[in-house]
């Protein structure tokens, strides 16, 4: 018969998975008697979860320093690959391993002990698993009186399973860390700058603090020099009152005494006021007197004649004049009608009602405007009206009876140069 050839996939598998539980695993009988395993006495794969879960890097390291001598230069896989072979067989080592592990797991290996069948101590480490810390559950189970060849078989093949697990969340784990330890960073910068802002605040406000405090003490000694100063006052006023009676009454009497000399200056001032508008217009009504005399005086003193003699072009016409003193305006009424006009008259505003004066425009011939003593309002409705209608107007900046004739022979001779059409 022909050997059939070994499957080379299933060589890898079974190298690569040195705890892969085999197809046809030889069924032990179950172990008699309570001693437990040594170390040394375990199975060949063992050794390496054994080492390399159940005690840290540092603590391996401290053992192989003190039984196999200096080892600072070896990498933390190398002292590990020297402990396990060490530990294959009863060495110095190896002892020191032992006794490390039944001290450092001697709760978990007293727990596994109470466990007196193979199924139970199966169970057991089925739910040893499930917890975070499976260490010391490891090597109890590895080392108790009834863990058969085939439990060994499954057990260090979960083991190499959670190894696998283990370093996929310490990858997540250190993928994590990196990004707290950066997040890290930015938090403790930001902490920085605002410990330091905080403390900048705090510089600020304490020397706010000591400004305001240092306010507070001046103006306290201000009040109490204040409240002295006051207290001395009326000491000194008590004093003057007893040395004075009716020392308030007389000081009231005082002030009502100022006030009263003020309101009669203020009397007194107005007074004088009254008495310049006074003799402001009795001095006009006088110089109205002299005007209305002379006038008489010149009507008496001419000779009659007609009464178109004197300016034939202004015969009949209706004459305005806008403005002038209130006092001229009978000197203007008997200018103009002494050369046969019609006079007209409106004050330009200041009493008349200005709604009268486009009515008054409107009856006027020739209009006069007295610029010096009209308002700003007649004045542009007396120059519109006129460029409106085309009525001759003439403007006389002096209110006089000799501005007055003056401009009344202009027109004379303007309209000489021109006879009017009837």
């Amino acid at each position: 018969m022909c050997q059939a050839k070994p499957d080379p996939l299933q060589s890898a598998l079974e190298a690569a998975l040195p705890y892969a539980q085999p197809q046809h695993v030889p069924q032990s009988p179950a172990p008699q008697g309570s001693r437990r395993r040594r170390l040394w006495e375990l199975d060949g794969h063992a050794f390496c979860p054994v080492v390399g879960v159940c005690l840290p890097i540092p603590l391996l390291r401290r053992l192989a320093e003190r039984t196999l001598g200096d080892m600072t230069a070896s990498s933390d896989y190398e002292v590990h690959c020297t402990v396990v072979t060490e530990c294959k067989h009863r060495t110095p080592m190896a002892e020191a391993v032992q006794k490390e592990l039944e001290r450092r797991y001697s709760l978990v290996v007293s727990a596994a002990a109470q466990l007196k069948h193979t199924e139970a101590l199966a169970a057991w480490w089925r739910s040893a698993c499930a917890n975070a810390d499976w260490a010391g559950a490891l090597w109890a189970t590895l080392t108790h009186p009834r863990c058969t060849p085939a439990l060994e078989h499954r057990v260090l093949g979960e083991a190499h399973m959670l190894q696998h697990q283990v370093g996929a969340a310490t990858r997540a784990d250190l993928t994590r860390l990196d990004a707290l330890a950066h997040e890290n960073g930015v938090l403790t910068r930001e902490l920085a700058a605002a410990q330091h802002r905080s403390r900048n605040q705090a510089a600020e406000f304490s020397l706010r603090l000591e400004q305001q405090q240092g306010e507070l003490m001046r103006v306290r000694a201000e009040l109490l020099r204040t409240a002295t100063a006051l207290q001395l006052q009326g000491e000194q006023l008590a004093e003057q009152e007893q040395a004075a009676p009716g020392l308030r009454e007389r000081i009231a009497l005082t002030q009502e005494n100022r006030q009263q000399n003020e309101q009669i200056q203020h009397l007194q001032r107005a007074l004088q006021q009254a008495q310049q508008e006074a003799e402001r217009l009795r001095r006009r009504t006088e110089e109205a007197e002299t005007q209305v005399g002379q006038l008489r005086s010149a009507q008496l003193a001419e000779p009659a004649a007609p009464a178109c003699s004197a300016a034939p072009p202004l015969c009949k016409r209706s004459v305005l004049c806008v403005g002038g003193r209130t006092a001229s305006v009978p000197i203007y009424r008997h200018v103009i009608e002494h050369t046969g006009a019609r006079f007209l008259h409106h004050d330009g505003g200041e009493e008349d009602n200005a709604s009268q004066l486009d009515a008054t425009l409107a009856a006027a011939d020739l209009v006069i405007c007295q610029s010096g003593c009209i308002s700003h309002n007649a004045y542009w409705r007396v120059k519109d009206h006129c460029k409106r209608t085309g009525k001759q107007c003439v403007f006389v900046e002096t209110p006089s009876r000799a501005a007055l004739e003056r401009a009344l022979d202009a027109v004379a001779l303007t309209a000489a140069a021109s006879p009017r059409q009837d």
